[in-house]
């Protein structure tokens, strides 16, 4: 206060320097003013709205795990990178099963995608809103906001692109079922397993009401599972445990006409396994009281009734009462992606086709990965010439077993289904593949010509398998054509990098090759199945905790892991949340 006082006296007795410190005062406001006005334009320079002309720009539609996948790893700067999605944030897919039943909280398992890009050295803009036309011809993408306007309208804003990648995922498939897209529940989207979850305790709730009979809480109590796969299995075997471990101690009286149904196609779930898996699966859920129906289709759905034919008994019709039905039986393709299949010559396709780079077919500067495309591989009798004479070194118009063996490698890296099915049928070389097709033995200095060349690899192609639409592959595909675009400028001086066979299909990368590093299969009761590379099967509560280990290292970020781990750690003291909200 002393000093205070002081600086008033001297204020009072000097009127001037009064005076000089205003000006001082008001001229450093001035300078401020003028600093940030100045940091302003330098900002508006690198506005996220505005394009450096010089920069390719790529667009992404979708921020899936391919799309996720494709950012997190593009670290090349002269890209101008547009991100555009109606979701704002990345959900760790693998985990909505236990979100429907309050294992682990919606917001632990999103990130948002500003979150994920915000450090990169590459500019990279996320736009909320979604595509509905796709226009290859004229490279623009016409997309409208989510959010509306004063007048309700939703805004429309159209994209120029040099490069365009299709990372839009898939929708739940209904077959055209009557009755399934109004009465089912999907299990795709957060959204889903947060309205799954509200549903399961107002059952519940609807079932502790009075005067009701018990064969209406029955019905309301009755939860059925459609589709047998790692998603229908995995939330089945969820909702048994969420039942039976927290919600019979809160509803005591209606936990008898609790009943869970899984119908299943085929003749027995989870066929993408191991057998072991599968008889171990089926047996745990018939201990369980969970009732396994397979080769039980569904034809119809009602508001109030189920109904599936049963194949093993002649295709008789059969109807059940529910309360609520999960519908987890395969993916569909987005009416946009049609739209474009239209245009491009591809309205036969169930998906998009692309080549061994991810390109799709037709559209050089479009790319497509993810559950929304599929890679449509190149057939070895289509290059069969080619191949034979790449290896027939010495243009003798014969082969013999060491010059095929020589390029083996690059046939396998071209034509993988070459290496599988010599893998299947324990073959090592040509020689193994002849003395298939001639039923003699084969010396490395024999020579076969064309046509007995073709009969030996008549039958590799009939290894040809679609890559399965899994959060593995996408984000495997979304790595390697980032990595792709990163190497885009090295390899303009050799545009066939290491491939070197003449044909259709040339490119300056390596074909993308899918890479199985296991799978999951929870089964509740904390006891899990994994199939994991090299044949191996493990099932128990020891390849649980795997499966935790593993779930939590694949998540997007420290933060969600944090928050995932905790509300397993929650969980095992608290038990799960049943509040309906």
């Amino acid at each position: 206060m002393a000093v205070f006082r002081r600086f008033s006296t001297t204020f009072r007795e000097n009127p001037s320097l009064a005076k000089l410190l205003v000006v001082f005062t008001v001229s450093g406001g001035s300078l401020m003013a003028y600093s940030e006005a100045k940091s302003e334009n330098e900002m508006h320079i690198v506005n996220p709205t505005e394009t450096d002309s010089k920069k390719k720009r790529v667009v992404v539609l979708g921020t899936g795990w391919a799309g996720t996948s494709f950012l997190k790893n593009l670290k090349n700067s002269s890209y101008d990178v547009q991100v555009i999605s109606p979701r704002n944030y990345f959900a760790f897919t693998p985990l909505l099963p236990s979100v429907t039943c309050g294992t682990v909280e919606p917001r632990s398992i999103v990130e948002p995608i500003r979150n994920i890009v915000r450090k990169k050295n590459v500019a990279v803009h996320y736009w909320e809103a979604e595509c509905f036309k796709i226009d290859a011809e004229n490279k623009k993408v016409y997309c409208r906001s989510n959010l509306t306007s004063n007048a309700n309208e939703k805004e429309e804003i159209v994209v120029d692109y040099d490069y365009l990648v299709i990372a839009m995922g898939a929708r739940p498939n209904t077959f055209n079922i009557p009755g399934v897209a109004e009465n089912c529940h999907f299990l795709k989207e957060i959204e889903d397993a947060q309205k799954i979850r509200r549903t399961i305790i107002d059952c519940f709730e609807r079932a502790s009401l009075p005067n009701l009979s018990e064969e209406e809480r029955e019905k309301i109590l009755h939860f059925v599972v459609v589709g047998g796969g790692p998603t229908g299995v995995e939330f089945a075997a969820e909702l048994h445990d969420y039942v039976n471990e927290d919600l019979v101690k809160l509803y005591p009286k209606v936990k008898d006409a609790v009943k869970i149904t899984l119908l299943e196609a085929t003749d027995h779930i989870l066929n993408m396994f191991d057998k072991r898996i599968t008889a171990f699966a089926e047996e745990k859920f018939q201990r369980d009281g969970i009732d396994v129906k397979t080769g039980a289709m569904v034809v119809k759905v009602s508001d109030k009734e189920i109904s599936t034919k049963e194949l093993k008994n002649g295709g008789s019709v059969s109807t059940m009462p529910y309360g609520m039905v999960v519908w987890s039986t395969g993916i569909g393709t987005r009416p946009v992606i049609m739209d474009f299949m239209k245009q491009i010559g591809q309205a036969n396709r169930r998906v998009l086709a692309t080549d061994e780079w991810l390109r799709v077919e037709g559209c050089d500067s479009i790319y497509a990965l993810g559950d929304c495309a599929t890679i449509n591989q190149r057939k070895v009798m289509e290059d069969v010439w080619a191949i034979f004479r790449k290896a027939d070194k010495d243009n003798s118009g014969t082969l013999t077993v060491k010059e095929f063996q020589e390029v083996l490698d690059d046939i396998c890296e071209r034509y993988p289904q070459v290496g599988l099915f010599l893998k299947n049928k324990q073959m090592h070389s040509l020689a193994d593949l002849l003395k298939a097709s001639k039923g003699d033995a084969v010396k490395e200095s024999v020579e076969v010509d064309l046509e007995e060349f073709k009969s030996a690899l008549s039958q590799v192609d009939s290894q040809m398998k679609n890559l399965p639409a899994t959060a593995q592959v996408a984000a495997q595909q979304g790595s390697y054509l980032a990595d792709c675009f990163n190497r885009m400028e090295e390899c303009e001086k050799n545009p066939e990098g290491p491939l070197r066979f003449r044909g259709e299909g040339r490119h300056r990368f390596r074909p993308f090759r899918y890479k199985h590093f296991g799978q999951f299969a929870p089964l509740g009761g904390e006891q899990t199945a994994a199939q994991l590379p090299g044949d191996w099967v493990s099932i128990g509560h020891s390849t649980q905790w795997l499966w935790y280990s593993v779930y939590a290292s694949k998540l997007v970020s420290w933060r969600t892991r944090a928050l995932v781990i905790s509300d397993w750690g929650r969980r095992f003291i608290f038990g799960r949340d049943s509040s309906c909200i």
